[in-house]
């Protein structure tokens, strides 16, 4: 039997195969959530997502010495608001003494070298649960974005790097970006959750900081999980009012929508492999119906293969480590 071309030449081995593997993780593609909580020695197992936790700032500062350490460059903080200080304005997000503001401080003077991300949404500070200011039952989208411009300012200030607006909430990119350029907050940059859709993956990360809704859903806000285009023109529009990284969330359940932000934008895009996909993997792996670290890898090359630059994951630990076995 002749055969002109055969492919299985460049499979024969894993040394041949590394060589020519199109798509390669590294510690550099990874963005680490970190969820922080009031407190000193306050460490918290999330229930929904096993292994990962809730930890007071002592220990959170910890991790991130042991992150830079591992080679990782950039953590995302979300905060854990206490009640009495929840309301419908969200005020508490921009309190310059506020834990989120107290976090980036830590981190920064700590790790200087580390890439501070900070989340940007009402939800965790709202008494609805929900991305923006309540009124009547509907959540306004104009009192919101001034909300959310009061806030990235604060994290600015605090030393944040890139603020990272996860709302949804119609022209606050443009806004966010005219009130750093005012506040002469020149180099702190702006990484959009330009394609974020009403998923029903993110109950685990809603549990770890009690931030679900206390009434409907964020179905006005975050997009249609039927919709392809939308996710270009929302993306586009967040590039033109001056985003400079685009995200893509869920990440596993929406590959295509990836490819799609990769090729129409000339900026970098990132995904988030979020609880939900998190808690699958380790769900599945406890029940013994997959191997655990291949799981993780194959889900992260995927990610990128589909076209993120970064992948916010929580499982960026576990892939450092398995990368460098």
């Amino acid at each position: 039997m002749f055969l002109q071309r055969r492919n299985r030449i460049l499979r024969k081995g894993s040394a041949i195969r590394s060589l020519v593997a199109e798509t390669t993780l590294t510690p550099n593609d990874f963005i680490v959530p970190l969820f922080i909580d009031e407190g000193i020695n306050v460490k918290t197992e999330i229930a929904s997502m096993p292994g990962y936790y809730r930890n007071s700032l002592d220990i959170t500062v910890k991790e991130v010495r042991e992150l830079r350490g591992m080679g990782l460059k950039s953590v995302l903080i979300f905060v854990k608001s206490k009640d009495e200080l929840k309301d419908n304005t969200g005020k508490e997000a921009w309190n310059p003494d506020g834990l989120m503001q107290k976090s980036i401080k830590a981190i920064k003077n700590a790790v200087p070298e580390i890439v501070v991300m900070t989340d940007v949404a009402l939800d965790p500070y709202s008494s609805y649960g929900h991305d923006g200011i309540v009124k009547d039952g509907e959540i306004v989208n104009d009192e919101t974005v001034e909300a959310l411009v009061k806030m990235s300012i604060s994290h600015a200030m605090a030393g944040a790097d890139i603020v990272a607006p996860s709302d949804m909430m119609d022209g606050r990119i443009g806004a966010i970006r005219k009130g750093l350029e005012e506040n002469n907050f020149t180099r702190v940059g702006i990484m959009s959750y330009s394609a974020k859709y009403a998923s029903c993956f993110y109950g685990p990360f809603r549990d770890a900081l009690d931030s679900a809704p206390g009434f409907g859903d964020k179905k006005t806000y975050q997009m249609d999980y039927s919709n392809r285009i939308e996710a270009i023109k929302e993306t586009l529009m967040d590039v033109e009012e001056g985003a400079d990284i685009v995200m893509v969330k869920p990440a596993l359940a929406y590959l295509d929508i990836i490819r799609e932000v990769k090729n129409a934008v000339n900026i970098p895009v990132s995904a988030y492999n979020i609880s939900g996909e998190y808690a699958m993997i380790k769900a599945a792996a406890k029940m013994g119906w997959l191997n655990e670290d291949k799981a993780i890898l194959e889900t992260l090359t995927a990610i990128k293969r589909a076209g993120a630059d970064l992948i916010a994951t929580y499982f960026a630990k576990d892939a450092v480590r398995l990368l460098s076995a």
